[in-house]
């Protein structure tokens, strides 16, 4: 603990040392935490006012959004700020903070995703028992589930970073504090705390990947018994949740289930699971989805009618 209170701060050196890229990726990630911003919440509010709350799928869908507000935002004003800032410093307590938030939201966002595949599962693959199988009492408690499942997998990342002595070198080679960054600075063997965050975060990622990989196979494979408009209505569906498993698990993968080493791609990997892939969560869920569009339409016009009746 001593060694620790040798480092107050630390220094993140960012996306790169150009001026103007850093100009260019301010504009650009204002942009896309604004329009991830709003059309997360737009998502949310079209759902809690209508009837698709009710729906499981949509149940899910507004805290899948919920979970990418809060993820997202647990990095990107940071990233924002430094961008247009000088030196892109954070302090020991935000740094542990900034790690376990994202760990913890993105955890849970991972979990929901899996209690999505689900539930798309119980929907194709056991259409006569759906409403049976995917009551509310499961459902919330799949969502509660998720909760504790990203509270399990952050919690061990923090105690891990706590433990870590800091007495010389305070640069981090990212945009944002992680684990794999801090061992790098750390002045002690950190070989064993590597392979637990392999295990722990690696393993997690890899492991959900493959059974809702599976799970997706298992519901294609199911879809050749429905008609063509089930298989259309299906296939609608379950493509926009696996755009979205690949977004956000393929590069998530390669971070993470791998010795603790840096490379020049971590960064932009990086920024597609927490950045790109959040964004473009609400574009894939309603781009296709009529149910969901004719509920963020109705939202709309309710909202333009209630202006223009005050005006």
């Amino acid at each position: 603990m001593e060694k620790q209170r040798n480092i107050s701060e630390f220094i993140l050196l960012g996306l790169s040392y150009d001026q103007n890229v850093e100009i260019f990726c301010f504009v650009l990630f204002l942009f896309c935490y604004i329009a991830l911003l709003a059309g997360n919440l737009l998502i949310l509010v079209s759902i809690r006012c209508s009837p698709l709350f009710h729906q499981p799928m949509y149940y899910f869908l507004s805290h899948l959004s919920s979970m990418d507000i809060c993820y997202t935002s647990s990095i990107t004003p940071k990233l924002i700020g430094d961008l247009l800032g000088g030196t892109k410093t954070i302090s020991y307590g935000n740094c542990m903070l900034q790690l376990f938030t994202m760990h913890f939201f993105g955890g849970t966002e991972i979990f929901i995703l899996t209690a999505m595949a689900f539930d798309r599962y119980a929907a194709i693959c056991k259409p006569l028992h759906y409403l049976l199988i995917m009551n509310r009492t499961r459902c919330h408690l799949l969502v509660l589930a998720a909760w504790a499942g990203g509270t399990l997998h952050s919690f061990p990342q923090l105690l891990m970073a706590i433990q870590l002595p800091f007495c010389g070198p305070n640069e981090l080679d990212h945009y944002f504090c992680d684990i794999f960054p801090l061992l790098k600075v750390a002045c002690t063997d950190t070989y064993i705390t590597g392979v637990l965050v392999v295990a722990n975060s690696g393993m997690v990622a890899l492991v959900t990947f493959v059974v809702l990989f599976v799970s997706y196979v298992i519901i294609l494979f199911s879809l050749r018994h429905h008609s063509a408009e089930g298989r259309r209505k299906a296939l609608s569906t379950c493509g926009s949740h696996i755009t979205v498993v690949v977004l956000f698990f393929g590069p998530s993968i390669f971070a993470y289930l791998r010795t603790p080493a840096s490379f020049p791609e971590d960064k932009i990997f990086a920024l597609f699971y927490t950045i790109v892939a959040p964004m473009f969560n609400p574009l894939i869920y309603t781009l296709r989805n009529t149910e969901m569009k004719n509920a963020m339409r109705k939202v709309l016009c309710q909202t333009l009618f209630s202006k223009e009746v005050r005006n």
